[in-house]
């Protein structure tokens, strides 16, 4: 049985606000007065490390989007995420292949299960393959033969610090 509709509102609501507050990633609701369900959310990842096949070898790409749409049945019924970018990785579909995302958060979906784990659980499946649970997908399956042979290893985008300068005695007076 699902939530009464104003409950069930009432929680999305807070779950983007959450995820708007804790996370680094960019969120936009399809309705943002959540007067109609379902939901579309496109995330957008930033600063996030994961791999893309280019010219025949792994590059870092750091943004990515998905869209995770919320259906009635939420949360009793696991949202339904699609990956929309480029990506080359055993346990996420091209979205060419469908952007499916294969991930042990929804197995285990449950009622106190939330977007901001969710979305935090998917920043770590981007840095860490598993080449053992791969899609049957031309492109995860051979990105499951890299990966077992190469460990993905993301280098962490540093940011530089803004360099404060000092004004010169001169521009005082």
């Amino acid at each position: 049985m699902p939530l009464p509709k104003d409950l069930l509102i009432k929680r999305i609501k807070n779950e983007i606000r959450e995820c708007r507050r804790h996370l680094k990633h960019h969120v936009v609701v399809s309705d943002e007065q959540f007067k109609r369900l379902p939901l579309e959310i496109t995330v957008t990842l930033v600063d996030t490390p994961g791999p893309v096949w280019s010219d025949g070898k792994i590059i870092h790409k750091y943004t990515h989007k998905l869209k995770i749409i919320i259906t009635e049945d939420y949360p009793y019924q696991t949202p339904i995420v699609r990956w929309k970018s480029t990506i080359f990785h055993p346990n996420i579909m091209t979205p060419e292949d469908g952007g499916y995302v294969c991930t042990k958060l929804l197995d285990g979906w449950n009622f106190r299960s939330n977007l901001y784990t969710f979305i935090e659980g998917l920043e770590i499946l981007l840095s860490h393959p598993n080449p053992e649970s791969p899609f049957e997908t031309d492109t995860c399956t051979r990105a499951a033969e890299y990966f077992n042979k190469h460990a993905y290893d993301p280098p962490q985008r540093i940011r530089k610090r803004p360099k404060i300068i000092e004004e010169d005695d001169q521009d005082r007076q």
